[in-house]
């Protein structure tokens, strides 16, 4: 009995969809040091915890082991820490060593660098954070008496004066304050549902608050810098949770989560669909998946809805309310130039977000009447 092949009446064809991208992590930490137990050629290691940190053979009395016991400390507590290497036998210098762990590794968003840095030393990690391709934010910790002081020059001065919006600076004694300030943030980032959080106000777990004057604090505050102090008696409180240039810790993060997450959406749109059609259709495939991303960050908390103080763009006007905290515009096809559309560009896209915010001041008027 002969036995034919079905493909003749029913033929069936399997396409499996390619793997689409994530975005970039945007909660771990990253320790540099010049311990020896990572080589310089394998520059960086992942840990979720200290034990994974004993079994790897560090010992305990180690600048980035110390560093990793108040990172880990804090609450909600990280669940990853990248521990790298600066090779001081080359000589390598912190900057050479953060640019090596960040070629090494794309996984991390913050830094700290071990050790007592000079503020030349402060400075080049911050300008190269500044500057890197990938977005990262950079924490450093200084107890220069002159930032006390209010006399410049000094390193928070410097880095004011130069408008970083990457660095968090925090004066203390305590080398690892930054250290603690920068785990509770990777700890606090989980992306989940009104999971947005500020800098300002929150605990430094394993850190002793420093003993600041009124003026001390305010000199420090007018830096653009952090403390770690007491307040009225009862709270021990980081203050004021800003970068360099006075933007609040919080923007930064949730606008880099939020361009990373529509860039990577876009993206897995294009990989993954056969074609995106140069017409209305096909916009609205773009601004559809660039959507997601946007109601993520209004889940989250980054933005919420508010009014658009900014200038007009197309249809949104100055005064418009942002019922959704983000409005997506896109410009015409029908006026796009024949060369953009010979070389199939999507016309522009605009994504107006309104940011959350966060009330970190309040004035209360008590009235009394007899």
């Amino acid at each position: 009995m002969s036995d034919q092949s079905l493909d003749s009446i029913v033929q069936v064809t399997v396409t499996v969809s390619p793997t689409l991208a994530s975005a970039p992590n945007f909660n771990v930490g990253l320790i540099v040091g010049s311990s020896t137990i990572i080589s310089p050629s394998e520059r960086v290691k992942l840990y979720r915890s200290l034990e994974e940190m004993t079994s790897d053979g560090w010992i305990g009395s180690e600048a980035e082991y110390l560093a990793a016991q108040v990172y880990f400390a804090q609450s909600p507590r990280p669940t990853m820490l990248a521990v790298g290497r600066q090779d001081e036998t080359v000589p390598e210098t912190p900057v050479q060593a953060v640019t090596a762990c960040r070629m090494a590794n794309g996984e991390w968003y913050a830094c700290f660098v071990t050790g007592v840095l000079t503020d030349a030393e402060i400075q080049a990690v911050a300008m190269y954070i500044e500057s890197a391709a990938t977005s990262s934010v950079y924490f450093y910790g200084t107890s220069n008496n002159d930032i006390l002081t209010a006399t410049a020059p000094n390193i928070m001065d410097t880095l004011k004066s130069a408008k970083l919006k990457r660095t968090f600076g925090q004066w203390g004694v305590d080398p690892f304050g930054s250290v603690a300030a920068m785990g509770y943030a990777m700890g606090a980032n989980t992306g989940l549902a009104n999971s947005s959080f500020t800098m300002a106000y929150k605990s430094e777990v394993g850190i002793d608050p420093d003993d600041l004057t009124t003026t001390q604090l305010t000199n420090i505050l007018n830096y653009n810098g952090n403390a770690y102090t007491g307040y009225g008696g009862k709270y021990q409180l980081l203050v004021q949770g800003t970068m360099a240039d006075g933007t609040h810790f919080d923007e930064v993060i949730n606008l880099d989560m939020l361009v990373a997450e529509i860039q990577i959406a876009a993206m897995n749109l294009l990989v993954s669909s056969p074609k995106i059609p140069q017409t209305e259709s096909g916009m609205s495939q773009l601004i559809q998946a660039i959507t997601v991303p946007c109601e993520d960050a209004l889940t989250r908390g980054a933005i919420g809805p508010g009014v658009w103080t900014a200038a007009p763009i197309l249809g949104l006007q100055t005064g418009d309310g942002l019922p959704n905290g983000y409005l997506i515009q896109a410009e015409s096809l029908a006026t796009q130039s024949q060369a953009d559309r010979e070389a199939r560009k999507s016309p522009p896209i605009y994504i107006a977000v309104k940011m959350a915010g966060a009330i970190e001041f309040v004035v209360i008027g008590v009235i009394v009447n007899r």
